[in-house]
């Protein structure tokens, strides 16, 4: 959503005047300014200068776009992938979004073993043994791998459909608070205009607060509980919530997230090293406050606001009701589901039997080789590694599809789409129907005629019947026309092919 000053908050706002995601209000002065990350300042434009409350951000960069962050080798080595981004590089030589760094180390340790059982091989012992348990093996491993892979992508396809019903339900609540949802009635006649501008504000209120949603959900899946992130903390300021509280009252532990990694950590990270990988859920084992629940307290928040829109008479129809609180129970629905593929892993002993069956079945690879490959052996092992740990170590990445990894979901996008759309809905007023279609450019019997509604609305209603049945002749003539000229234009086609080879022939 837009910006329009510095963030929206409470004095003990958890960061400095941050860039929300949506800033319709005027924030105070923040204290212990120095025990907090360091954020882009704002300063507040005057008030005529700002085209709408849903113009585009004018001081404060898009807290949701990869843009914004530092260019780095964490932009090409962790993610989420941009999907905007296109590449003229083949897909074979592409790096970011590969495996590869994470299967170096393997590869080298798979490498300098087979280099050692083929040396000893060639010039101490022979160690090569029948190749018949590679057949046997082989079969094992590839049921194995299939499993691993089609129970990971069923994860990720999962968690994908999930965010596709969020910006549905999101889309739904959107127009229902901004179209459906009427004004207040017998209001006095002097406070008409201040009551319409409340209205106005409290439906963008409501609408941000199903972009907060969006990026709380975002955050949470991540386990990144507090609310002192750049794109969440001028959301949900105003609210009174346990995430909020817990980053006000213990900073240091909410500003643990930001600390980055060591170098040789991060490397360590990127290379696949075990012993180098963070715990995700530090965040959660070193809260000293309840954290609560930020996604579920913001549906309460606007499920709270829907029943006031339909006690108040606000929201008269029925039908217009019942789909804001069913959309409200698909986002609840969201909640739980992506907790559900978030928290239920391929069990543990899966995972550690098909790691291993995998890895032994690479190690007794140059047994079975050398005996017939000789010192081929040793690139043809590092091959069949390469294919073998590639499909091992995709699975493992993409089980997770919220996390930080370049294949992962990426969720920045989505919450930016969700807060792109709703400014769209809010970028209009509500207007009556006939303000917008009898107007001359109303073309509607296009392509037919291009005469507009006026020129109709002079016209006998047996006329403009008449013009719809031609129109439908019209249309399926012209279809069949166009039929009959390709199928003309590939007979012409055929015929020149003939005549060429004919000529060639002669």
């Amino acid at each position: 959503m837009s910006d329009e000053g510095p963030a929206v908050g409470a004095p003990a706002a958890p960061v400095a005047e941050a860039g929300g995601a949506s800033g319709h209000g005027q924030g105070g002065p923040h204290n212990d300014r120095e025990t907090r990350p360091k954020r882009i300042s704002t300063h507040s434009p005057v008030i005529e200068d700002i085209a709408s409350l849903t113009s585009p951000r004018l001081f404060t960069p898009n807290p949701f776009s990869r843009k914004n962050t530092s260019l780095d080798i964490d932009d090409y080595f962790t993610g989420p992938r941009d999907i905007q981004k296109h590449s003229k590089w083949p897909i074979f030589l592409q790096m970011h979004g590969s495996i590869l760094p994470k299967m170096i180390l393997p590869l080298l340790a798979i490498g300098a073993w087979t280099s050692l059982i083929t040396a000893l091989s060639m010039k101490v012992y022979m160690l090569g043994i029948n190749s018949i348990l590679l057949t046997v093996l082989g079969f094992v491993v590839g049921l194995s791998l299939s499993f691993r892979s089609s129970t990971a992508y069923e994860r990720y396809n999962e968690g994908r459909k999930y965010w596709a019903q969020l910006i549905l339900a999101t889309q739904n609540l959107g127009r229902v608070y901004w179209v459906h949802a009427g004004g207040r009635k017998d209001v006095p006649e002097e406070k008409k205009e201040q009551v319409k501008r409340r209205e106005v504000l409290e439906r963008l209120t409501a609408m941000n607060l199903l972009v907060a949603f969006a990026v709380a959900l975002k955050h949470k899946l991540r386990f990144e509980p507090y609310t002192c992130y750049e794109d969440i903390s001028s959301l949900i300021s105003h609210l009174d919530t346990f995430a909020k509280v817990a980053t006000e009252e213990d900073p240091h532990n909410a500003h643990l997230t930001f600390k980055r990694p060591s170098f040789f950590k991060s490397v360590g990270e990127y290379l696949g090293v075990s012993f180098a990988e963070s715990n995700p859920r530090k965040s959660l084992k070193k809260a000293a406050l309840p954290l609560g629940n930020l996604p579920l307290e913001i549906l309460s928040y606007l499920a709270a606001f829907t029943d006031e829109l339909a006690l108040s008479g606000r929201l008269p129809i029925v039908m217009h009701q019942t789909m804001a609180y069913n959309n409200i129970m698909s986002l609840n629905d969201v909640l739980t589901g992506t907790e559900r593929v978030l928290t239920t892993p391929l069990p543990i002993a899966y995972s550690i039997a098909i790691a291993q069956i995998t890895w032994v079945y690479i190690l007794l690879l140059p047994f079975q080789l050398v005996r017939v490959l000789e010192w081929i052996t040793i690139p043809a092992t590092v091959a069949a590694a390469y294919i073998i740990l590639g499909i091992l170590f995709i699975g493992r990445e993409i089980e997770n599809p919220f996390g930080h990894d370049v294949n992962d979901l990426p969720l920045e996008a989505y919450a930016a789409q969700v807060a792109a759309e709703m400014d769209v809905i809010a970028s209009r007023p509500v207007r009556p129907s006939y303000e917008w279609m009898e107007s001359k450019d109303n073309h509607v019997l296009w392509p037919l005629s291009n005469s507009g509604w006026p020129v109709w609305m002079n016209r006998p209603e047996e006329k403009i019947h008449e013009a719809v049945n031609h129109k439908v002749l019209a249309t399926f003539h012209s279809k069949r026309a166009k039929e009959e000229e390709i199928a003309q234009g590939n007979v012409h086609s055929e015929k020149n092919g003939h005549k060429k080879v004919s000529v060639e022939a002669v």
